[in-house]
């Protein structure tokens, strides 16, 4: 499950600094989000898709430990962006 090219730039647009800043941590998380949406999806049709399951697991690790990065490095940016995704509460 990947992301097409016009999904991509929005996010970079709208989570980025800039049009090219792919690698901040926001960026990343928000890409991350994405992917994540869409492969939940695959999986409520596709249960018994093992590998799907596992690379699912994988992503969340990475994107909680970014979260954790970007919450000790820029608390606010933490705050802000946990509420423009609606990842929690």
């Amino acid at each position: 499950m990947s992301i097409n090219l016009q999904d991509k730039q929005k996010l970079v647009k709208k989570y980025g600094s800039n049009e090219k800043d792919t690698g901040s941590a926001e960026v990343q998380i928000a890409m991350l989000s994405k992917k994540i949406t869409e492969l939940t999806e695959h999986m409520k049709s596709n249960k018994k898709d093992f590998s799907a399951k596992k690379g699912l697991l994988m992503m969340v690790g990475k994107r909680k430990r970014l979260l954790a990065y970007l919450k000790d490095k820029n608390l606010d940016g933490y705050r802000d962006l946990i509420k423009k995704l609606k990842l929690r509460g």
